[in-house]
């Protein structure tokens, strides 16, 4: 997506952002990999403030308002800060996050935070309010019709828990961007870390003895988590073969790991 400045803003949009977080001093577009057409860190006299958004005219404009709406409900998330609508963009700002991406591979310090952040996501439910088709309805198609409520649920779910899109700080792990979020059920998240943790190093019987340690995880049957492997393994072979991005090889054959060794392993 080609990537619009602070600076290249129109100044109605400008203005309104400043009547919100102050003057601006300084600001700095975020890397490549936060898929948004303005994403910037500003700073001002009352310190940093992370701002992404697009023109309102945009297709995608609307994931933008679904996301904020959804992150002002969503446990170990940036706060949300304010909403502007001004001179053809929709800003959102959060709270700036100081802290690195944590690290997955075995042994490392990150993971009993991790185990933190997936209990506490676990208990979150879903924003009634908010549209947005529910897990089963999302993957259907890619598992047994008859398995359906295995992916039934009313949490709030994040479903990208990479770990670029979390940020280990002094108070624990926090996730970011929360567009992709949905209903599903309690345990998504940690089986989605699962996969996750094997591409990072560990072995499926490593990843899931982290995985156990969430109790939401830890209490799910055991054939609707299969179900969760082998269905995610569908899907990300679908995405791979449309479009094989660099990153997406390695991740599919962690999901293919992890859905061979639920299909002998289901405790």
């Amino acid at each position: 997506m080609e990537r619009t400045a602070w600076h290249e803003l129109p100044p109605a949009a400008r203005d309104a952002v400043e009547k919100h977080a102050g003057l601006v001093d300084d600001a700095e577009t975020a890397g490549n990999g936060v898929m948004s057409r303005l994403a910037c860190t500003l700073h001002t006299a009352s310190g940093r403030v992370f701002v992404k958004g697009t023109r309102v005219d945009d297709e995608t404009a609307w994931v933008y308002d679904y996301e904020a709406r959804v992150t002002r409900r969503a446990p170990c998330a940036p706060r949300l800060l304010w909403r502007v609508k001004a001179g053809g963009w929709l800003l959102i700002g959060y709270e700036y996050v100081d802290g690195d991406h944590p690290d997955l591979t075995p042994g490392s310090a990150d993971l009993a935070p991790l185990v933190d952040t997936l209990t506490a996501v676990s208990a979150a439910r879903w924003p009634e309010a908010v549209r947005k088709k529910p897990l089963h309805v999302r993957w259907g198609g890619f598992f047994p019709a008859d398995r359906t409520p295995d992916l039934a649920g009313n949490a709030l779910i994040h479903t990208d828990v990479s770990a670029l899109n979390m940020l280990a700080t002094a108070d624990g792990i926090l996730l970011l961007d929360w567009a992709l979020a949905c209903p599903g059920p309690d345990w998504a998240d940690t089986a989605f870390a699962v996969v996750r943790l094997i591409h990072a190093g560990h072995t499926p019987e490593q990843a899931e003895e982290v995985a156990h340690e969430v109790p939401a995880y830890r209490a799910a049957a055991p054939a609707a988590v299969s179900t969760f492997a082998h269905a995610l393994r569908a899907v990300w072979e679908r995405r791979e073969k449309a479009d094989p991005l660099p990153h997406r090889a390695a991740l599919t054959a962690a999901a293919l790991s992890w859905a061979a060794y639920r299909g002998t392993n289901r405790a």
